[in-house]
């Protein structure tokens, strides 16, 4: 599986849609349920998966698909 695979199928799971959902207009303005506990939610799935620990500043940037891609990178987590 890769990175970018393991990444949507986390957010997937966490906002229970199918990976078709995925795009650049998958954000926190957009989807119905996503708050705090979503995003908490979101960002601890990531970091057990790519076996990281986001700074603050990054979790609060998980505000989109997009976003999230953003911040991986800044990890050095290709996808």
């Amino acid at each position: 599986m890769t990175n970018l695979e393991k990444l949507n199928a986390i957010f997937c799971e966490v906002f229970g849609v199918e990976e078709s959902a995925l795009n650049s207009d998958f954000n926190n303005s957009n989807i119905d349920g996503w708050d705090s506990v979503r995003q908490l939610s979101l960002t601890s799935s990531v970091e057990d998966e790519f076996d990281i620990m986001l700074d603050a500043e990054d979790i609060l940037e998980f505000t989109s698909y997009d976003n999230a891609k953003t911040v991986l990178a800044k990890y050095e987590i290709e996808l």
